[in-house]
């Protein structure tokens, strides 16, 4: 055990780790992160406390003598609350709030704690609704003596038969409630696919960027935004905390001298251990990676961990069927470190065919380089073409305007003549006016 000094003005937790076989070094960045999740949260870390086991206790999760040091750290300090790094089964949730006398949140909850606070739109308050009553309903047994109480009638009506226990009660509210959520998700899920239809009927590329929680995608997006005098109200909120924004916002980039617009999309962060119920509530959210044309995988270098982050990364896209999209590694916050090379840097599921270059987001320098380099990502692969348009069909100028690097060079007898940067697809699919 170890103490944290106390800053004031902030409840006061005791954090408490089991190391039942990982490294040490793997062990003591989990507690780390813990420490940062509790922060984000609003709860000071007043003191850490592991413990090394074979296996976890399945009733208590840890020793009864590290329980007996908790609870008499909690008694000398008046801290009334116990954060564990892991999750908790239902009964070792219970007993451990029975033993210490204290409130006690687990990893899911604590990150559901923050994801409550910080959804900002409807579907992100959706979604965090839903998941945390899906954490909540198999943990009501024994959350409160109160619940076990009979809720029917009592004295000379009592031979009726027991009335609704209010543990009955509440999970019957709560499954309602989760019913009535799902059905608003699934409109709201309705509404953002016919966005992305409507979005890639356009042509326009979509880039997405993606990375670990805190490495600095809100500031990249918010550094594109301002180099190319977009308004302050499409500016996105930004803050060095884990998971200062869980909301995915979308934004046209239309950089001009010759570079070709853009949709860049921000989305939530990812953490180690995310927890199931929040990946299963924020699948329509996540599933905008699916889509992309390219992903921007982004890194915080000045992160010790930012390897380990980065692993998390790859094997979440994996996870939601975003494996196989093109990838584009940026190393963000170069100006808090000295020398780097991004080409020394390999994971497992990096490819050597992915692209990667090296950054600080602070830079308007460096997010011109970020932008250029974007559109030759995106131009990859793509081959300079003429094409002839006839006069009656000039919609499809305008889609090869807002998806490719399009140039009108003359006007005919019988049509525009454009040159224009297409794909394999886009040259079958327009083939009959190629020249």
């Amino acid at each position: 055990m170890h103490t944290v000094k106390d800053e004031g003005g902030l409840r006061r937790a005791a954090l408490v780790g089991l190391n039942t076989g990982r490294t040490g070094e793997d062990f003591e960045r989990s507690m780390k992160e813990l420490a940062e999740l509790a922060e984000a949260a609003g709860i000071e870390p007043a003191a850490v406390f592991t413990q090394s086991l074979p296996r976890v206790n399945t009733g208590y999760y840890i020793g009864s003598g590290k329980i007996s040091e908790i609870a008499a750290y909690l008694g000398m300090t008046g801290t009334d609350l116990v954060i564990v790094d892991s999750q908790l089964t239902p009964m070792q949730l219970r007993n451990l709030g029975n033993a210490m006398k204290c409130e006690v949140l687990d990893r899911t909850a604590l990150i559901l704690k923050i994801f409550s606070e910080r959804a900002r739109t409807r579907e992100a308050r959706l979604q965090v609704d839903y998941a945390r009553l899906t954490y909540l309903l198999p943990r009501l047994a024994g959350m409160h003596d109160e619940l076990g109480r009979q809720g029917g009638a009592s004295g000379s009506m009592s031979n009726r038969g027991a009335g609704e226990k209010k543990i009955e009660l509440d999970r019957r509210l709560i499954e309602q409630r989760m019913a009535q959520l799902r059905r608003e998700l699934d409109e709201v899920e309705m509404e953002r696919n016919t966005q992305r239809r409507a979005r890639m009927r356009s042509g326009i590329k979509r880039v997405s960027l993606v990375g670990y929680t805190n490495a600095g995608k809100s500031t990249i997006l918010n550094g594109v935004l301002s180099l190319y005098g977009t308004e302050a109200g499409k500016l996105v909120y930004e803050e060095d905390m884990l998971f200062a924004t869980l909301d995915t916002s979308i934004r046209r980039i239309e950089p001009g001298g010759g570079l070709q617009p853009f949709l860049l999309t921000d989305t939530v962060g990812f953490i180690d251990h995310l927890p199931a119920t929040l990946v299963k509530a924020f699948r329509s959210t996540l599933e905008e990676t699916k889509y992309a044309d390219l992903l921007m995988i982004v890194s915080d270098i000045s992160d010790p961990d930012f390897r380990e982050h980065l692993k998390v990364t790859i094997q979440t896209l994996e996870e939601i069927g975003a494996g196989s999209i093109p990838r584009f590694y940026v190393f963000n916050k170069a100006d808090q470190l000295g020398e780097f090379r991004s080409d020394a840097v390999s994971v497992p599921g990096m490819r050597e065919d992915d692209r990667r270059i090296t950054i600080s987001a602070k830079s308007q320098e460096d997010i011109k380089r970020l932008v250029e380099a974007i559109e030759e990502a995106l131009t990859a692969g793509h081959t300079a073409c003429t094409l002839l348009i006839p006069y009656a069909e000039g919609q499809i100028i305008n889609t090869l305007k807002k998806g490719s690097d399009m140039r009108i060079l003359s006007y005919t007898d019988t049509g525009t003549l454009v040159s224009a940067m297409l794909t394999a697809d886009e040259i079958e699919r327009y083939k009959a006016y190629l020249k």
